[in-house]
């Protein structure tokens, strides 16, 4: 909702609106009462005494370009409201404990460098050189929250950010692509662990992480050996599920390796072009985050309802539930209708 728009609603100024959203000024009962009526929202979200969560920088944004603000502030008010959410379970039971690597990073970092890093990233989670089995479920096991965006607009790309003590990683649905959200969930992974302390935006930091991503779900040593040595689509299709990346990525880091030239590789981007989106070959469904559905589902368990966290929060039991929808994994139905005889 625009500023005018709520302080229309409630009938004060923007500027007062601004002063309350600043701390600079509170409002009286009277307001917050309209405020809370013109937000669909109890009065104990505002008056619960919840503190923001403090962050260590700004969220990472795919595009700043591409995201108008209205977007991002969205996106990240979400984040915040997740927060809630999780704090209230964090209470009650005992979320993993957050283990991610502690990685010198140079700057600035040559070709040679991200693959030196994502291998000890690699290692320090424990993986070989191997396929990673699911990339979502690597995050949520060391600590990480991940979430799908509600109602997210496609521009709104995946993003990363802290809230409080612990990192979140947000994933866009629309984008229903395994690939895709494997390869979105480690190019957060790489912002997390090279770029917690710089400022978002920057093209060689998405470029960056994107060098990450890749190298980390699939090894330039490994792969290079793999890839076939001329441009064959039935072997890069083994590949695409060995892997769980996109051919498209597949064509690019053989080409990136030096087994494909660039006629070749050019020729391959032309045809995965005409093939169009998504591109041949359904990975299935893509990765989807399941932590705190699995949470809520114990406390359920010890007869803890949505209704109860949603109090302690200070939050609609219908925000709540979108929260907790959000970080659950929802499988495929098998429906079938009875023929006649």
């Amino acid at each position: 909702m625009r500023k005018n728009e709520l302080a229309r609603q409630v009938g004060v100024t923007a500027a007062a609106v601004s002063q309350y959203e600043l701390g600079q000024a509170r409002p009286s009962a009277a307001v917050l009462a309209r405020l809370a009526l013109a937000l669909a929202m109890p009065v104990e979200f505002f008056a619960a005494g919840v503190p923001a969560p403090a962050s260590p920088g700004r969220a990472h944004f795919r595009s700043l370009r591409a995201t108008s603000q209205a977007e991002r502030d969205q996106a990240e008010a979400f984040g915040e409201v997740a927060w809630r959410v999780v704090e209230v379970v964090g209470r009650q039971l005992r979320l993993p404990e957050l283990r991610l690597p502690q990685l010198d990073w140079p700057e600035p970092a040559r070709a040679e460098d991200v693959r030196t890093v994502a291998a000890a990233a690699r290692a320090e989670f424990g993986l070989d050189d191997g396929p990673v089995p699911h990339m979502v479920r690597l995050l949520e096991a060391h600590g990480v929250i991940v979430l799908s965006l509600p109602d997210a607009s496609e521009r709104v790309d995946a993003f990363s950010h802290w809230y409080g003590q612990r990192p979140f990683v947000f994933l866009n649905p629309a984008k229903n692509d395994k690939a895709r959200s494997r390869m979105d969930a480690a190019h957060e992974l790489g912002h997390l662990l090279l770029h917690h302390d710089a400022e978002p935006g920057s093209q060689l930091l998405e470029r960056e992480a994107t060098a990450f991503a890749s190298e980390f779900l699939a090894p330039s040593t490994t792969l290079a050996a793999e890839l076939p040595a001329r441009l064959d689509f039935d072997r890069l299709h083994e590949l695409k599920r060995r892997w769980g990346i996109s051919l498209k990525a597949l064509v690019y880091r053989g080409h990136d390796l030096g087994v494909y030239r660039d006629h070749t590789y050019r020729r391959g981007m032309s045809l995965l072009a005409q093939w169009g989106h998504p591109e041949p070959g359904d990975l299935g469904p893509r990765e989807q985050p399941s932590l705190l559905g699995k949470a809520v589902d114990l406390l359920n368990q010890q007869h803890t309802t949505i209704e109860d966290l949603a109090a302690q929060a200070g939050l609609p039991a219908a925000l709540a539930r979108t929260v907790i929808d959000a970080a659950t994994e929802h499988l495929p139905e098998l429906r079938l209708t009875p023929t006649s005889p």
